[in-house]
């Protein structure tokens, strides 16, 4: 436990007791949550424990889920009044992510606004590092949240009705407002694993844990470590507003920016073309998490889904699917691009097609009819542009007709 570096405040409130039930523990042939990852190395991620204590502060209540580079923990701030509950992210040693995350949330924290966006986004806590095996370890603290536009796809049935659907698109939206309009801020990786509910009562976290720890979640012991599998969650009674969390990537300053960013499955046409890129990626992703997941939710189908070894051959598929979607790109943003003749022959055709699917917004567009139709079609268009700059953006989007029309 680190019970070393008291923060100020309060005196702690008596430790929690731990668990007593019984779990499964798995043996050493099963991977479980981190362990895997193709990268996962035991040496560069903390041992987290249950009950451990940091900054004899923050008690461990049970292990929310995972990330790439990343655990994150259900805890109790025993100097709080009511003893809240908070998150912490706790980070592989000396990963970059860490530090530039750490970096924009001090820089969005100290921006002062009225703009109503600032409250949907996840800012931080308090932050600070504990010694691992390799190095230190960068620690994020956060408020907690539920669960993720990726978790309640599941349990939604595989579909969201319109009066879900549309208040949460406006939600990231607003955030996204203050991001870009106020912050000039780039989070580079909207997408539905960054999204997240709020919480509007925090008994919710009374009942998890009274779950877990009446039948404790599995876990594997390796040596001196435990690796925990992730306690599942469940959709809220009144889930919150739509949260914009994980700043590992996002970038802020003068734009445009250079350099790659942006999952795979979301990449916008600058980034494959080696253009420099400013918010409107963002705007574009919102419109293919439209498309793949939260449409995915809304129709049942996921559009963009070819996923090849390497980023490099799963360029060529991305954009087929892309020219198959909104027609040829404009000439003026090839020619911006040093890589444009790598990936489209002299004639603008696309280079090695290898049968993606040959099929409009239109044609994939089958629950709706009529004026709706056109209407959310409408919308997704204004995102989902070959150039950046004839993205609407955020402020704009927010006053589409078919998404103020509940």
């Amino acid at each position: 436990m680190d019970m070393t570096d008291s923060a100020p405040g309060r005196p702690p409130s008596p430790l929690r007791s731990l668990p007593t039930a019984e779990c499964e523990v798995f043996g050493s042939e099963v991977l479980l949550d981190e362990e895997t990852f193709s990268w996962y190395n035991p040496e560069n991620w903390y041992s987290v424990r249950i009950g451990e204590v940091f900054r004899s502060r923050y008690q461990v209540l049970l292990k929310l889920g995972f990330g790439s580079v990343s655990t994150v923990w259900l805890c109790r701030d025993l100097q709080s009044e009511g003893h809240r509950y908070v998150t912490l992210k706790v980070y592989e040693t000396g990963h970059r992510q860490a530090m530039n995350e750490t970096s924009v949330l001090k820089y969005l924290e100290s921006i002062e606004t009225s703009h109503e966006g600032a409250k949907l986004v996840r800012l931080m806590l308090d932050s600070f590092e504990v010694q691992g095996r390799k190095g230190p370890h960068v620690v994020i603290v956060h408020e907690p949240l539920s669960l993720s536009l990726g978790g309640i796809r599941g349990i939604a049935g595989g579909k969201l009705p319109d009066n879900v659907l549309k208040p949460m698109i406006l939600g990231i939206l607003l955030g996204l407002d203050f991001l870009h309009s106020v912050g000039h801020v780039v989070h580079t990786d909207i997408q539905e694993g960054n999204i997240m509910l709020a919480i509007t009562d925090q008994t919710f976290f009374d009942e998890v844990v009274a779950s877990e720890w009446a039948s404790p979640s599995a876990r594997k012991i390796d040596g001196d470590r435990v690796i925990y599998a992730s306690t599942g969650l469940e959709i809220p009674d009144d889930p919150g507003f739509p949260i914009i969390s994980d700043f590992g990537d996002a970038q802020f300053g003068e734009m445009p920016f250079i350099g790659e960013v942006m999952p795979d499955l979301y990449r916008a046409p600058e980034i494959i073309l080696k253009v420099p890129w400013d918010e409107k990626i963002d705007i574009w992703a919102l419109g293919l998490m439209v498309l793949q997941k939260i449409w995915d939710l809304y129709e049942g189908k996921h559009l963009f889904h070819k996923r090849l070894p390497s980023r490099e051959e799963s360029s060529i598929a991305h954009m087929a699917r892309m020219v198959s979607l909104l027609g040829a790109p404009s000439p003026d943003l090839l020619e911006r691009s040093a890589v444009a003749a790598e990936i489209f022959d002299d004639s603008g055709m696309l280079r090695g097609n290898d049968g993606t699917p040959n099929s409009t917004l239109e044609d994939e567009e089958e629950n709706l009819q009529g004026d709706e139709k056109a209407e959310f079609l409408s919308f997704l268009r204004k995102m989902l542009q070959w150039r950046p700059e004839d993205r609407a953006s955020a402020a704009d989007l927010m006053k589409d007709p078919w998404l103020r029309r509940m």
